[in-house]
């Protein structure tokens, strides 16, 4: 099961030659992530970074085409990995039928002081039967 959100590309998040500056992907990327924990795992970020944060720990992004200012692209995440602290997931950004960008990401919750922690059990048990989803997909 993957989650998704719809993105325009908009002028600021253009170069002056109206093409998405690649870092204005991983700003659209962690929107979409904010997204998912507010919408599939009722853990807004505002809410989130409170006590704790989830700071991505590892990252690996394939720009295949660009986009361009005025593009609608659909930007799907999904979940591929559930440790204690850890949630691994892809992501994919497609504009019609087109790839425009593939990531594989890690975050990690982490506490107060920064360091690694369980995620609260209530949040596990929403994570875990995406990914199980996923699997078999």
């Amino acid at each position: 099961m993957a989650f998704e959100i719809a993105q325009l590309v908009l002028f600021r998040h253009c170069d002056p030659a109206g093409i998405v500056f690649f870092p204005r992907y991983f700003e659209m990327m962690n929107d979409c992530v904010e997204a998912f924990f507010d919408e599939t795992l009722g853990w807004p970020f505002a809410e989130v970074h409170k006590t704790a944060a989830v700071p991505t720990a590892e990252i690996r992004t394939r720009f295949q085409r660009p986009s361009f200012h005025g593009d609608r692209l659909t930007l799907r995440l999904v979940i591929t990995h559930v440790g204690r602290s850890s949630l691994g997931y892809d992501m994919r950004a497609i504009c019609g039928e087109e790839l425009r960008f593939a990531t594989e990401a890690v975050l990690v919750h982490v506490d107060g002081a920064g360091k690694p922690a369980p995620w609260p059990e209530e949040i596990r048990q929403t994570l875990l039967p995406l990914k199980e989803a996923n699997h078999d997909t």
